[in-house]
């Protein structure tokens, strides 16, 4: 089995690079040690611990890829300026919600993908996805009346829908209902 993991780095390579130059960069610089000690970190966490495949699931849309990272940058922007508005101003603070959104697609990859992405918008976290039923229940800050859960629940929803655009197969689009 070690062997057949050992065979299988020849397609990471890149990923084990990319690997050795983020070790690099976590040490402070470039040198013998560093480098050597990085790819030996990366060869030992590539074959203990492999990824699934997710290639087949994967088409890279340049343009709609370009609008999707953009509106992705636009939302962060526009989500820490609330929090931050929320987190200085007097008063009370604002109503959150425990929402649960059925999502279109029901890959894993990206399940996990459009998760990661609603918690990095601030004023959001994941707090379980359900991965039999497709569903992600997210903690939303600023959400007390049924018209801002159901805005918040549209948004996961949009950003769900503008990645499977930007990197999804035509099949995982038909799957999801966008083709």
């Amino acid at each position: 089995m070690i062997r057949r993991r050992l065979g299988d780095l020849r397609g990471s390579l890149l990923w084990i690079l990319a690997a050795v130059a983020v070790w690099c960069l976590l040490w402070g610089g470039i040198d013998l040690k560093n480098v050597l000690g990085g790819a030996v970190v990366a060869v030992l966490v590539f074959v203990l611990f492999p990824m699934p495949p997710t290639g087949h699931e994967l088409t890279l849309r340049p343009v709609r890829f370009t609008l999707f990272v953009l509106r992705f940058l636009a939302d962060c922007t526009v989500s820490a300026i609330q929090v931050g508005y929320f987190a200085l101003r007097p008063g009370p603070q604002p109503p959150s919600s425990v929402i649960a959104v059925q999502l279109a697609s029901r890959s894993d990859f990206f399940l996990t993908f459009t998760g990661v992405l609603c918690t990095l918008i601030p004023g959001s976290v994941v707090v379980e996805a359900q991965r039999a039923t497709g569903t992600l229940f997210l903690h939303t800050f600023n959400a007390g009346t049924p018209e801002q859960v159901e805005r918040a629940r549209r948004d996961v929803l949009a950003q769900e829908q503008r990645l499977l655009w930007a990197v999804g197969r035509r099949e995982i689009l038909e799957e999801a209902g966008l083709r």
